[in-house]
């Protein structure tokens, strides 16, 4: 008996050895899968860097996953003409993004393409307001992302690019709290709290918070400019004179040309499903050793182009009025954008693309890619194209020292809009029209109401017209909410949105500008330390704690904050 009761030790023993191996084994696959920190950010976005280098910054510990190989999104994509709005609205780390563009223009090694003097002053900051930290608004795209880089590195940011959020079951939540996000790669990533960074606001849907899509009534929220905008015609981006929408002009038999809805474009102030055009931002040089010239894509359909040939022929023939806006950049490079009834916007063409899947939003980017490359080639080279219109388009093309990985071609599509959060507070142009007083204010916005057209469309006289393009004027920067960065708290406890904030579709014309993104970035990191220090849910963080830190790291909050640090 001795010796059996021996053996079965022994066999107990073996089993108790061979589980703990097994689960050391476990544990050890498990980790090189399994990271954890303070804050997780997902996103590669300006405001995702912001709020990163905040958290550093502020001891706390923070892993970027990004699905970007490229950080910086659209300020590092082309968009290098900043839409700032009132400059003296902008402050904190957002400011110090464009004091660090000044100083690397300040040095002379970094003009190649063109003299300093050249350029003079354009785009700089007041220097009553900068003091002696200058500012330049207008930077190359290659410029912005090395800045950024810089931070990631200065700050020693852990950082996993080209990681994907797995939309179906990657969001593990324990009650109102995320407890961690997985990736497609089969990462998961543990932290306190979670920022959405990103353009889309994937994670913000997959963790079940309240959004909304498209263009609310007026009614919604008693608005003037919010739903559909038939018969209001702002800016130059319509058609001020009768063309035919068909295949052959003024045969409707004929059919009707592509990118142009058959559909009734709905009734004046209703709401709908659709979003305003996205475009590629696009990097241009006129300099002949520095250009590539425009290529004819995969896919090239001419019929795109008819309608731009037919506004050609009505004497609309200003490439700069009527193709891009061309705003000069340092070393006589652009930042091109959508101008006129056709141009780079593919009006139309996105409505799939915030509830996409990833493979869809693919389809979709390359699908405005091969219009933007046509569109350039059509103008450039289509011999129906008036001379003088292709000889002046000849002079541009692509910036050879651009997105060198990507054919020359930015990383970002320009999402104006997508998907928008419905939290604790809906800004709407009741508050950028300054009719409200703004609670728990965390930053500020200044530029104008802006949308761009959302739907092409046959009038009921027979001929083509465009609506959705809005542009209204403010009166002065106004307020943004802490509670338009937070969730409703039953829906998640440890989420902060800084880029798909909670506004209307109007208001979110106006909040939607890269420095406005940085601001609330770095005010959502800001809170999400006070939440881990206080051991509370972000709506629980107190305001009056969260308004000084903000005040001390010289973020602008309102008016009077405004007045008073300038």
């Amino acid at each position: 008996m001795k010796n059996a009761t021996n053996k079965n030790s022994i066999t107990t023993l073996n089993i108790s050895l061979i589980l703990i191996t097994i689960s050391l084994i476990s544990c050890q696959n498990v980790d090189q899968n399994f990271y954890s920190a303070d804050v997780i950010i997902y996103g590669g976005t300006s405001s995702a860097v912001i709020a990163a280098v905040e958290l550093a910054q502020s001891g706390k510990s923070v892993i970027m996953v990004s699905p970007d190989v490229h950080l910086g999104g659209l300020t590092s994509g082309g968009l290098g003409w900043t839409d700032a709005g009132k400059k003296e609205a902008i402050g904190g780390l957002t400011r110090e993004f464009y004091h660090h563009v000044w100083k690397y223009y300040d040095n002379a090694g970094s003009w190649k393409w063109q003299q300093k003097s050249e350029f003079g002053n354009r785009a700089q900051g007041n220097p009553a307001i900068d003091g002696n930290k200058r500012t330049l608004w207008a930077f190359e795209p290659h410029v912005a992302e090395d800045i950024f880089e810089e931070y990631i590195s200065e700050n020693k940011i852990e950082i996993y690019r080209d990681e994907w959020l797995n939309r179906e079951n990657g969001v593990l939540k324990s009650g109102s709290d995320i407890i961690s996000i997985t990736t497609l790669s089969g990462k998961t990533f543990k932290g306190k709290v979670f920022i959405d960074a990103t353009y889309e606001g994937d994670l913000m849907a997959s963790a079940k918070v309240s959004y909304h899509v498209g263009r609310e009534s007026n009614a919604t929220y008693n608005e003037n400019w919010n739903g559909v905008q038939t018969g209001i015609l702002h800016h130059m981006h319509y058609f001020k004179s009768d063309i035919s929408p068909y295949k052959i002009s003024g045969d409707p038999a004929s059919g009707v040309l592509p990118r142009i809805s058959e559909e009734h474009p709905g009734e004046y102030g209703a709401a709908d499903d659709k979003i305003q055009a996205y475009c590629f931002r696009i990097c241009m040089t006129d300099i002949p050793k520095n250009s590539i010239r425009f290529k004819k894509p995969e896919n090239y359909n001419p019929l795109d182009y008819e309608l731009l040939l037919r506004v050609f022929e009505a004497g609309w023939t200003d490439i700069y009025s009527y193709i891009g806006k061309f705003d000069m950049l340092p070393n006589r490079k652009t930042d091109t954008n959508n101008r006129g009834p056709v141009s780079s916007d593919n009006i139309g063409l996105n409505y799939d693309y915030p509830e996409g899947s990833y493979e869809r939003r693919k389809e979709i980017i390359e699908e405005h890619k091969t219009y933007q490359m046509g569109l350039y080639w059509f103008v450039a080279n289509d011999p129906r194209v008036p001379d003088e219109v292709k000889k002046e388009m000849q002079k541009w093309g692509l910036a050879k020292d651009e997105f060198t990985d990507n054919e020359n071609w930015p990383h970002q599509i320009y999402v104006r809009e997508a998907r928008r959060m419905i939290g604790e507070y809906v800004t709407t142009e009741n508050d950028i029209l300054l009719k409200r007083e703004v609670p728990r204010p965390i930053g500020m916005g200044s530029y104008s109401m802006d949308s761009h057209n959302v739907q092409r469309y046959t009038k009921p006289d027979g001929n083509v017209q465009n609506e959705g393009d809005i542009g209204i004027k403010i009166k002065a920067p106004y307020s943004i909410s802490y509670g338009s960065i937070i969730p409703k708290k039953e829906e998640c406890s440890n989420l902060l949105v800084p880029v798909c904030v909670s506004s209307s579709h109007i208001a979110f014309g106006s909040i939607r500008m890269e420095p406005v993104f940085m601001i609330l970035g770095q005010s959502a990191a800001v809170a999400a330390v006070i939440a881990i220090d206080s051991d509370c849910a972000v709506q629980d963080v107190p305001y009056s704690e969260l308004r000084k830190k903000l005040e001390s790291k010289k973020q602008v909050l309102d008016l009077n904050n405004l007045l008073n640090q300038n």
